[in-house]
């Protein structure tokens, strides 16, 4: 196994009532029995349904943006609600990352996903058939929030299902994230002109369903097998999910370096192409920036989970990322136009902290509650904070007319991420802490 290492893996010694003791032996002794699997009996469904699922996760964002000019002409809206929908799948990221925990609890994670391939496929399908723009808007919100839900749920179901395969599946499950970010503005503008708007942003609901179908096989299949003894239900109680992970600085450590990392991540995404204009490039040059800057992601998602599960403490590599950060940074403000391309490819291996902290989520828990409930909290408070990050750049560069103080920010953001990344890496377990 790749995480059974004695100093990953030692004796577990938890604090609290003995209903949140005893709940958590039969989550590890759930997980333990599914762990002794070989790779491929009964996981071929999990799979599936981990690695389309993962393919549905960005698709209502980045299928619609490139389309809303087009939108805008024949809906009719200003650019105050562009910026709407700039800020709102981070917003109900943050919000259902607060929420599915919740969810967990009074159903299970297999359920749970359901949902939120349900919510992702019908709102994405809806959206393109209306005329108006807050039906436009509550439509989005609803793709969205199912895909906040799916953004918790997926890390938990790699430690039930894969909790020996935790690096691998990881990679599986954050490569089909950026191969769901990178495709749909790919083919928007091709599709809409050959189709029309409505038919580009409505076809990814074809995925949604694709990603329905296993994860229902899923839930049956573990329904069946729990109500025949030969699978323990190990959903949290509400003594094991009323514990506050707010007073755990692992929870802390993990929430803001997976929240500044994303603030920094989606200020780039926003204004790269406005710092390259600003010193002489074209607009087909800061487009093809920004998508060097998407593809610097998919290193990052091979890479990163595997390195994580093979070192003790994975601070040093964090270390590295923002040495890339500091170099680009400075290469952007300093030199914008001497070298752009390595400028934007070490600003682009300074998110590697994105999939480090998805990894973490499960190497740092014992069970699929624990994971469950950590991957909540990191998600919810960190895309709430990552919400904030392309206004205040663009405020502050309104305000001083310069790019000075929105690096400035940016490197505050470094500062907090490398913070929260040194107490997120110790190895320790969440349950311990408790």
């Amino acid at each position: 196994m790749i995480y059974s290492s004695p100093r990953h893996s030692g004796g577990m010694t938890i604090g609290g009532t003995g209903m949140n003791a005893r709940a958590q032996r039969v989550d590890a002794k759930a997980e333990a029995k599914l762990a002794r699997r070989s790779l491929i009996s009964g996981r071929l469904l999990a799979f599936l349904a981990l690695a389309v699922s993962a393919l549905v996760l960005r698709t209502a964002v980045t299928s619609i943006t490139p389309l809303l000019g087009d939108i805008s002409d024949d809906i009719g809206f200003n650019s105050t609600i562009v910026g709407v929908f700039g800020m709102l799948p981070t917003a109900m990221f943050a919000v259902f990352g607060l929420l599915t925990p919740l969810l967990v609890i009074r159903w299970d994670l297999e359920r749970v996903a359901i949902l939120a391939m349900v919510m992702a496929g019908a709102g994405m399908l809806a959206r393109a058939m209306v005329n108006d723009t807050g039906s436009l808007l509550a439509l989005s919100a609803l793709a969205l929030g199912g895909m906040g839900i799916g953004n918790v749920v997926i890390p938990p179901l790699v430690k039930r299902y894969f909790s020996d395969r935790v690096a691998v599946m990881s990679a599986v499950y954050i490569m089909g994230v950026q191969l769901g970010t990178a495709i749909p503005p790919l083919l928007a503008v091709p599709v809409a002109d050959a189709l029309g708007w409505r038919f580009s942003i409505g076809m990814w609901a074809i995925v949604a369903a694709a990603a329905l179908l296993p994860c229902v096989g899923l839930w049956l299949s573990r329904r069946t097998a729990t109500a025949s003894g030969t699978e323990t239900d190990a959903r949290p109680t509400r003594a094991v999910a009323g514990t506050r992970l707010s007073r755990t600085s692992l929870s802390w450590g993990m929430a803001v370096m997976f929240g500044m990392t994303s603030l920094i991540t989606y200020s780039m995404f926003t204004w790269l192409p406005r710092i390259l204009s600003d010193a002489g490039a074209d607009k087909a040059f800061g487009g093809s920036m920004v998508a060097l800057f998407s593809a610097m992601g998919f290193i990052a998602a091979l890479g990163a989970p595997a390195l994580c599960a093979r070192v003790y403490n994975p601070f040093p590599i964090v270390l590295v990322c923002v040495a890339a950060y500091l170099v680009g940074f400075a290469g952007l403000y300093f030199a914008p136009m001497s070298v752009p391309v390595l400028w934007v490819i070490l600003v682009g291996l300074g998110p590697s902290t994105f999939p480090m902290a998805l990894t973490l989520i499960n190497l740092r828990t014992r069970t699929q509650s624990g994971a469950s409930r950590l991957s909540g909290f990191t998600q919810g408070l960190g895309y709430t904070v990552a919400c904030l990050g392309p206004l205040l750049f663009g405020v502050l560069r309104d305000q001083t007319g310069g790019w000075g103080w929105p690096f400035a920010m940016l490197l505050v953001a470094v500062a907090f991420m490398v913070t929260g990344a040194y107490y997120a890496c110790k190895p320790r377990m969440l349950e311990d802490l408790w």
